[in-house]
């Protein structure tokens, strides 16, 4: 049985309170509960789960996993032999989107309800550092008193105050789930990790695509020759790619909508997706009344223990910035957890955090890239497997892609894993799993020594090892 322990003398209705219930805040609410700690959670929204189960990684995913089907289903002779591709709607992928965030968010709920977690429906604001306002849906407001907070309140979409995001042409990539009609066309603005996703999605399904990206290069924190395959793969499907451009001005019409580019360039499509950062969801909390601040982009400020400035405040997930990723923020909230409970974290989150892309294909990568080694003065090799070569690829007809190995030249630790290609989110967890072993247990060779299924895609680390180790003399 529970303990009903308090964390100090004070007549506090909670021990503790999370706002919000993504990943970080469930996280933290589960670890507190099974701590014996007497557990609330806010949730503005109708149900628990956050932006990421419903606006973020959840339908984004969904979306991206049945057009890469569909793609499938029209691009092999096996299912479709004649001359006429299958068509889907934005609304008819979006109804399988529905019921995978359903289904996700009755699963989180379930948790909280089987761990005594109160689920309190509002928006939450500060009366104080230990009182906290709720204004529910119909106006009622109730007060409630705990002596720790936490804040998980994700983020949403930044939406600059010079575009008109009331146009019902011009969305961002909250709003985009509820396009109504299919376009013909489409501008994406920001080629970061959502407007490649995106770009994908809509080119999957025939969509015409401009993708206009700020910088010189798509996604200038991967390895160059990964961010060079999805430039090309793009570009071979038709995406048309815009480096180093930046908006003066956008024009919602009638009958489409128009991007003024400071080059000088005019833009026209059906609909315009604005892509280009996210903003913390801090705005409404009234920070003020417990003496915080957040910067310009909504974030908090935290320390070691993922405690804000407050003593009894902490913050964890996308409201403190990087990583800001779904499968870091639930750590984040355990080992906040950890910290509100005994006073300090007794883990942090891993240096090397794996990066998941879900274009069409994937990418992820985890360790060093390239650049990086040959400006550390690293004494590198690379092992290669082309996707191409491997019979499960050949099998599922997932040809297109391949896996890197970076490894140290002289102690043969792997320093680096990058794929490109189906499944490429799942693939790299093996060669993290070797990266984190201690000493002479991080070596490229246990790919090489090891005995794969046959045939899988995991095989790829074995020809990429061999490769890779032949390069040495």
């Amino acid at each position: 049985m529970k303990q009903n322990a308090t964390v100090n003398k004070q007549p506090f209705q909670y021990d503790a309170v999370i706002i919000g219930t993504g990943p970080g805040g469930e996280g933290a609410a589960m670890q507190l509960a099974k701590a014996g700690r007497r557990v609330a959670v806010i949730e503005r929204h109708d149900s628990v789960g956050g932006g990421c189960t419903h606006w973020g990684t959840i339908p984004s995913k969904a979306l991206r996993h049945s057009v890469s089907r569909l793609i499938e289903y029209n691009t092999n002779p096996l299912f479709n032999a004649g001359d006429q591709a299958i068509h889907l709607t934005f609304q008819d992928i979006l109804k399988h989107a529905g019921a995978v965030i359903r289904k996700q968010s009755r699963l989180r709920g379930s948790f909280y309800a089987r761990n005594d977690v109160q689920v309190i429906q509002g928006e939450a604001s500060f009366i104080d550092d230990h009182h906290i306002s709720i204004t529910r849906k119909d106006g009622s407001v109730e007060q409630i008193s705990t002596a720790q907070i936490m804040i998980a309140t994700g983020s949403r979409p930044y939406t600059p105050t010079d575009i008109d995001f009331s146009h019902p042409r011009i969305y961002n990539s909250d709003s985009i789930l509820s396009l109504k009609k299919d376009p013909k066309s489409i501008i994406i603005y920001g080629a970061g990790v959502i407007g490649s996703e995106y770009a994908s999605i809509f080119r999957g399904m025939g969509v015409k695509v401009d993708l206009v990206n700020m910088r010189d290069r798509l996604l200038s924190f991967l390895d160059t020759e990964i961010s060079d395959a999805l430039s090309y793969h793009l570009w071979n499907n038709g995406v048309v790619i815009r480096h180093n451009e930046e908006y003066t001005s956008v024009e919602g019409r009638d009958d489409a909508v128009v991007l003024n580019l400071k080059s000088g360039k005019k833009m026209r499509a059906d609909c315009l997706l604005f892509a280009n950062g996210r903003t913390g969801n801090t705005d409404m909390l009234n920070l003020e009344a417990v003496g915080l601040k957040s910067d310009s982009r909504g974030q908090l400020k935290v320390d070691e223990n993922y405690k804000t400035e407050a003593d009894n405040i902490y913050a964890v997930g996308d409201v403190i910035g990087y990583p800001s990723l779904a499968s870091a923020a639930y750590n984040q909230g355990r080992f906040a957890a950890q910290a509100m409970i005994s006073g300090h974290c007794p883990a942090s989150l891993v240096e090397d955090i794996p990066a998941g892309i879900y274009t069409i294909p994937e990418i992820s990568s985890v360790g060093k890239n390239e650049q990086e080694l040959t400006a550390q003065k690293v004494p590198y090799e690379v092992g290669r497997a082309q996707f191409m070569h491997l019979a499960r690829a050949q099998i599922a007809n997932t040809q297109v892609g391949s896996l890197k190995i970076l490894f140290h030249r002289e102690s043969k630790k792997i320093l680096g894993i990058h794929c490109f290609g189906e499944r490429a989110s799942e693939i790299v967890h093996i060669g993290q799993a070797i990266m984190q072993q201690e000493g002479e247990a991080n070596t490229i060779e246990y790919f090489v020594n090891t005995t794969f299924n046959y045939p899988t895609m995991a095989e790829a680390y074995r020809v990429a090892a061999i490769n890779g180790l032949n390069r040495i003399f």
